[in-house]
């Protein structure tokens, strides 16, 4: 038996390497390639686990990354303005954001729509009027809407990490994943040729370069808590903000979940209990 389990486990452990080299390095020459070339980074998320919270201060400074750099080509349809509350933002300032903003109402009654100052229960615009303006745009790409991005972007770990991610309820794909798109950006390898007006990203999922030219650096957007203002920490904060809106509620379907389960075991002991108070008095 013993030999048995020391086989099994030599499979697995060749198996992960085979998998992890054809993951890190690709696919032999003449055979389809294998993207991402590397694996996303895995960073330490203060919403990770069964106990994770927000950092709102992290998701403030995501939420201003994405107003100051990313939503010139991206939008983030599914946010309103009064969501921002949720970041910790008080209903003047976001009135004051939302008045940053001018949206299309109407018709009037002459029938015309028009334009007027956005109020908190608007949507947040997009920076096109259509996908049409947003292709031609960004030559021919169109920049993926914001709102879901983070829980629709991610790569597989494969077995038998899936397995554990099971108990420790990792989640954090997207936003690991998105992280290190945003720090990846490097010039291709001499034996690389990428298609013209591409970047070369070994982290990307589809291809070794992508159109997105590297939106984010040092000193990319000014903090006024003091956070460092490096590549590494912007990359951080937008993935958090954008996984915060991807799923708003994470923290809050954590903590009903864990007291859930506090409840089915009390639950289950009770009804052993119960079932042993009732059986007693029967006899074999």
């Amino acid at each position: 038996m013993r030999s048995i389990f020391v086989k099994f486990t030599g499979f697995c452990a060749a198996a992960m390497m085979a998998l992890s080299a054809s993951v890190v390095f690709g696919a032999e020459e003449g055979e389809t390639p294998h993207y991402p070339i590397k694996p996303p980074k895995e960073v330490e998320w203060s919403f990770a686990g069964p106990f994770g919270t927000w950092d709102i201060g992290q998701l403030q400074r995501g939420y201003k990354i994405y107003s100051e750099v990313c939503s010139a080509c991206h939008s983030i349809d599914l946010l309103s303005f009064r969501n921002l509350s949720a970041l910790g933002y008080t209903d003047a300032q976001v009135k004051a954001i939302a008045a940053e903003y001018e949206v299309q109402d109407g018709p009037d009654e002459d029938g015309e729509m028009f334009d007027r100052t956005a109020l908190p229960s608007d949507r947040i615009p997009g920076p096109f009027a259509n996908d049409a303006e947003a292709k031609a745009s960004n030559n021919g790409a169109m920049p993926p809407d914001f709102s879901l991005l983070a829980k629709a972007r991610g790569v597989s770990r494969g077995f038998p990490t899936f397995v554990f991610d099971v108990f420790t309820l990792y989640a954090e794909g997207g936003p690991d994943y998105i992280y290190s798109l945003l720090v990846g950006y490097e010039d291709a390898p001499d034996h690389v040729e990428i298609p013209e007006s591409t970047y070369y990203n070994s982290y990307f999922i589809a291809a070794p370069s992508l159109s997105m030219a590297p939106p984010l650096d040092d000193e990319s957007v000014t903090y006024d808590d003091g956070t460092p203002e490096t590549l590494d920490q912007h990359a951080q904060d937008v993935a958090a903000f954008m996984m915060w809106a991807a799923e708003p509620s994470l923290v809050e379907r954590k903590a009903m979940g864990f007291k859930v389960m506090i409840f089915l075991l009390i639950f289950a002991g009770l009804l052993y209990l119960t079932k042993k108070r009732v059986f007693s008095g029967f006899k074999d």
